[in-house]
């Protein structure tokens, strides 16, 4: 007789189970991605330029150009943190690959945190030479 695998499969939901177990799964996400000081910091950083443009009274269009950047950077820093889980599972030694994986990640946060602050800082603009 076979044993039983020890991580076994889990089934499939489908209909209205399975909106609920999306978003179970993406709250389990955000729990995982708090642990990350990154995340944490991206977080704090667009809360609080977004409550500075609400501050200084920048139009709306500019407000929610730097809100949807920012949930962007979140997203982008959510699909590093998952390379890194992966690379680190898949190669958990040194390896040239595992580095450039990670590294690519780490750019593509670093690219998304330059066009937010190039747009935080012309809605700054705008909201003081109008």
């Amino acid at each position: 007789m076979q044993d039983a695998p020890q991580n076994p499969i889990p089934e499939k939901t489908t209909g209205a189970a399975h909106l609920f177990a999306a978003t179970r799964y993406s709250f389990q996400g955000l729990l995982r991605l708090w642990g990350e000081t990154a995340f944490r910091h991206e977080l704090l950083a667009g809360l609080l330029g977004l409550g500075l443009l609400l501050g200084v009274g920048a139009p709306a269009l500019w407000i929610v150009a730097v809100a949807v950047l920012a949930l962007l950077t979140l997203a982008i820093e959510a699909l590093n943190t998952a390379i890194e889980e992966i690379v680190d599972h898949v190669s958990p030694e040194w390896s040239r690959a595992a580095k450039h994986a990670k590294d690519m990640g780490s750019f593509a946060v670093m690219a998304l945190l330059l066009a937010t602050g190039l747009v935080f800082g012309c809605a700054l603009w705008s909201s003081f030479t109008a």
